[in-house]
């Protein structure tokens, strides 16, 4: 897939079903029912009979994927190391809105 393409299709509001999130992200069905029960991914509506999921979950299961397999992580590791570069994100972004609110200096 052209990687253009595809990263103005993932800022898009877009569901995959769990079927299409492990064909895409080269993960089985099982290993991603792993990450949502280590919290390293939510579905949208976890009490549905079938699980959908959104672009930002694409994103994550691909980041874990390569966790995984660069650094040979239990599922319950990357689920931990998902959540810190998640967190990381957050703070980073928060730090750029307070920065933006500061008087420039001259």
């Amino acid at each position: 897939m052209d990687h253009e393409l595809e990263a103005a299709w993932l800022t898009e509001e877009c569901e995959f079903s769990l079927t299409q999130l492990a064909e895409i992200s080269g993960l089985t069905e099982a290993e991603l029912r792993e990450f949502v029960e280590y919290g390293a991914i939510a579905p949208v509506d976890s009490a549905a009979a079938r699980w959908s999921f959104t672009g930002r979950c694409l994103v994550t299961v691909r980041a874990a994927r390569r966790l995984r397999a660069d650094f040979e992580l239990e599922p319950h590791g990357v689920a931990l190391v998902i959540s810190l570069l998640d967190r990381i994100g957050d703070l980073q972004s928060e730090l750029a809105r307070l920065r933006a609110q500061l008087p420039r200096r001259r």
